[in-house]
């Protein structure tokens, strides 16, 4: 499974980067994010708790990201257990783009899943993917409105 999306948030470059290596801001901003846990600048754990149709799953994972193109680009790769409802994995390639006061973000992201959910068809996963990335990023760029101006 492959998304991608470009979103502008109301801030410029360089508070976009540190609030996306922020994990208070990501925990707010992640459906259903019970926890994240920052072990060191690129290792994260989070527990989450997702539904997907009739599955409702708390997914534990480890995430980890290469800053290397930091901070105009980086990418992050992930899996997770949902114990019997199965597991994922994935990555994503994440780039930021000054454009005046505001910046562009624009992310490729690809996906496998395992077990009960990727019993559930590729059209209703697909489309679940796509409502919570869509709301990941609405949580993300209210939270840029909100914060002062550093």
């Amino acid at each position: 499974m492959e998304l991608a999306d470009e979103i502008v948030i109301n801030a410029p470059k360089d508070r976009v980067y540190a609030a996306l290596n922020d994990p208070e801001i990501l925990q707010q901003c992640i459906p259903g994010c019970e926890e994240l846990i920052k072990h060191s600048d690129n290792e994260l754990e989070a527990k989450v708790v997702l539904k997907v149709g009739p599955v409702k799953a708390k997914f534990s994972g480890d995430v980890v990201l290469d800053t290397t193109g930091a901070p105009d680009a980086f990418s992050l790769t992930g899996k997770g257990n949902g114990g019997a409802a199965g597991h994922a994995k994935g990555g994503a390639d994440v780039t930021l783009t000054a454009d005046g006061d505001t910046t562009i973000l624009r992310y490729e992201a690809k996906a496998e899943i395992g077990g009960k959910l990727a019993q559930l068809g590729s059209r209703l996963i697909q489309s679940t993917a796509k409502k919570l990335a869509a709301k990941f990023f609405k949580s993300f760029a209210d939270v840029m409105d909100q914060e002062p101006v550093a």
